[in-house]
């Protein structure tokens, strides 16, 4: 048979009707269905007071709260925002001083009798970085798989800052790169990969946190570097934002090279990246590695079969996918309608697969974009893959 379903009144009716017939001792009664004493006997004075209607569920809220702020400090606190637009703990320092008599709020208080009375806007949601196209994967041999990370900045001696730019084999360990540059800019970064790729070729994909010079908040997480890898046909790959354990084998490395060359710093620039030399060469043919059956590196690595190219090709895209340029302003045309994509992409090739009669995908290369959707407005609503929108005239 079908469990019997009783809701909360139903219950507290058969209960009270238990009890005005008075068969057995209250505890026992209290005991049969299932509740406390002390519920009983608030179900049964309730009942006695009120009728049926004391039976009905009440607010919890106190009658009266020693707590709540007085009216009056309250318009003072939204005053006081609107006059000068302070935040709340200089409010409450003012207050303190014109007021001594009253009993302040402290700063958290004050801060919650300005959202709630609208006297602080809401935060505008940060864009956050797309972290990849698809799961990170291993590599299985060389150059299937780079990473490339900075080791955290820090000074020589002379007080220069020096940024280290390191590029890693993922399959071997093999150092490819172990740069002392000027910052994290993207003509600094450029300039160590075009020394990469003519020595070394190029790999498959490069796995890289979401900063800059590697990624962006624009579509697709796009930075001009990633861009230019895609050029080249690099697949950029990026780990979960706050997870540096996914680049785990690059940042083992990085423990060892500040042990090794920056405790203490170089005296200058010149200085450090002779520790840098020196410790990639340690690193590839002296240093062996317990993962690759203590192996060195370079006993591992092999040069890429594919050669950097003398110039650019454009990105390729299959038969069925339509390609269409991106105008100055960062626009392309869909529908017969102009939808921005972002800076960026001016001048570059993307493609438009359509989907249905009102979806269309929008790709750079292997990279997703987004999605173009025409509206009941007969506009179109371009979704990029972090989920935020832009209504299109």
């Amino acid at each position: 048979m079908p469990w019997l379903k009783v809701n909360p009144m139903d219950a507290k009716l058969l209960f009270l009707s238990d009890c005005l017939r008075n068969t057995g001792s209250f505890a026992e009664l209290c005991r049969q269905h299932g509740i406390s004493r002390k519920t009983g006997y608030k179900w049964y004075r309730r009942y006695q007071a009120q009728g049926i209607n004391g039976l009905q569920e009440q607010s919890r809220r106190p009658r009266h709260s020693p707590e709540t702020i007085p009216y009056v400090i309250r318009k003072e606190i939204i005053r006081l925002r609107k006059k000068y637009t302070w935040g709340a703990k200089k409010i409450r320092e003012v207050l303190v001083q014109q007021h001594p008599e009253w009993a302040i709020p402290s700063h958290s208080t004050i801060y919650n009798i300005l959202k709630a009375g609208g006297a602080i806007p809401d935060r505008k949601r940060k864009r956050r970085v797309v972290r990849t196209i698809s799961a990170l994967r291993t590599a299985q041999r060389p150059n299937e798989l780079w990473t490339v990370d900075y080791k955290g900045q820090f000074r020589t001696s002379d007080g220069e800052w020096c940024y280290p730019l390191t590029v890693m084999d993922h399959y071997s360990r093999y150092l490819l790169g172990c740069e002392s540059v000027a910052g994290t800019g993207y003509r600094e970064a450029r300039d160590v990969f075009e020394r990469i790729f003519k020595h070394y070729g190029i790999p498959e994909r490069i796995r890289s946190d979401n900063g800059v010079p590697f990624a962006s908040r624009s579509v697709g997480g796009l930075s001009r570097l990633s861009l230019w890898w895609i050029t080249l046909g690099i697949i950029p790959e990026r780990i979960t934002p706050g997870k540096p354990q996914q680049n785990g084998r690059h940042e083992r490395m990085h423990r060892t090279l500040k042990d090794d060359t920056a405790r203490p710093p170089a005296h200058n620039a010149q200085e450090q990246q002779k520790r840098f030399d020196a410790f990639r060469r340690i690193y590839n043919k002296v240093r062996p590695h317990e993962a690759i059956g203590m192996q060195v590196p370079c006993a591992v690595y092999e040069k890429s079969c594919t050669q950097m190219p003398d110039a650019l090709q454009p990105v390729e895209y299959p038969g069925h996918v339509k390609v269409s340029f991106v105008n100055h302003n960062g626009c392309v045309w869909i529908h017969n309608r102009s939808v921005y994509l972002g800076y960026l992409l001016k001048g570059q090739k993307v493609g438009i697969e359509e989907l249905s009669n009102d979806l269309w995908s929008v790709c750079f290369g292997p990279i997703p974009l987004g999605t173009v959707k025409k509206s009941e407005k007969n506009t179109l609503l371009f979704m990029r893959e972090s989920k935020n929108c832009y209504l299109c005239p």
